[in-house]
């Protein structure tokens, strides 16, 4: 007896399927290019105009202020321009942003995930979303018009009066500057507060794709809350808490128009942390639309800079990243 076997089907969707795919990725992949291209060409007069010096220019320094000195000319009058200013600012912000943001995120989420009761957890976590969607030009408003005053007023003046009690103190150093409220500090805070949410709602995630097994059998050892979270939670979820960490940086560095309003634009060199000045986003933001010439070719390389400084982060994360094991 014969058996009869049915031919294979054909599926046509598989096919269109594989090139939609192959598409999407070549699409990308495609704009990246075009992207890093458009920045080079854009960028070019200005970096070969000025060479190293548009990262990093020295010059000679006062009597009794040491051999060399850092500086930060951007002058579109003159058309001399360096981007050491606005680098300097968007690092300083960023990690500061970092430092506060990171444990308060942390700590919220373990709330959370761990101490939370449920019918409070849920509006709870819901509200930490709702933050993370606000607009950064909200944040930005708030900042220079509630935040600032009260920071001038409440903080800054008094730290200063207290730093005039003795004027070559590292106090009087560390918060030297005109009480505005307008400075890299304030800048700092306010970035911190908008990735505290973002950063807080991924770590909460996190946190509960842990199996409920493992925290019950570390309970059962007779292990306290403290050393469940930090012996057993934080190092089951460490790989991806490095990629939030870099997320949450990356967000910082790119950030504009929050830090336009608050950091007060100024580029030269920030002596203390009260100090105005700038970050490449900021400075992009607020002179693209009359620039020409040069100045918009220095400004072009600045986010070719922008974009070195965030890609560099992403490398870094996915070095760590690859260097963790579970």
């Amino acid at each position: 007896m014969s058996v009869k076997t049915k031919a294979p089907r054909v599926d046509l969707t598989d096919p269109i399927f594989r090139w939609v795919s192959f598409a999407a990725a070549t699409l990308l992949l495609v704009v990246l290019a075009s992207l890093i291209g458009l920045l080079l060409v854009g960028g070019w007069p200005a970096l070969s105009k000025f060479g190293f010096d548009f990262f990093l220019k020295f010059k000679e320094c006062p009597v009794g202020q040491g051999p060399i000195c850092i500086d930060t000319p951007w002058n579109p009058v003159t058309d001399n321009y360096s981007a050491t200013a606005p680098i300097l600012g968007t690092i300083i912000t960023s990690f500061i942003a970092l430092v506060f943001a990171l444990p308060i995120a942390i700590g919220i989420a373990v709330f959370l995930t761990q101490f939370c009761p449920q019918r409070i957890a849920q509006p709870l976590s819901t509200a930490v979303e709702l933050l993370a969607g606000i607009p950064s030009i909200v944040y930005g408003m708030w900042g220079l018009f509630v935040f600032a005053p009260w920071f001038a007023k409440t903080i800054q003046t008094p730290l200063l009066i207290a730093a005039s009690q003795s004027p070559d103190s590292f106090l009087a150093k560390l918060v030297a500057g005109v009480p505005n409220g307008a400075n890299l500090f304030t800048a700092s805070i306010i970035l911190a507060i908008m990735i505290l949410p973002y950063m807080a709602a991924v770590f909460r995630e996190l946190f509960r794709s842990i199996p409920a097994q493992v925290r019950e059998a570390a309970f059962g050892v007779g292990a306290t809350p403290f050393e469940v979270v930090t012996a057993v939670i934080i190092p089951y979820v460490q790989k991806g808490m490095i990629g939030v960490v870099m997320l949450g940086l990356g967000r910082a560095l790119g950030e504009t128009m929050a830090v336009t309003f608050i950091i007060g634009n100024s580029h030269k060199f920030p002596k203390s942390l009260f100090d105005s000045s700038s970050t490449l986003a900021s400075t992009i933001a607020n002179e693209f639309a009359e620039a020409a010439d040069i100045h918009r070719s220095a400004l072009i390389a600045l986010g070719l800079v922008l974009f070195l400084i965030t890609f560099t982060v992403l490398a870094i994360a996915r070095w760590l990243l690859s260097s963790q094991r579970y």
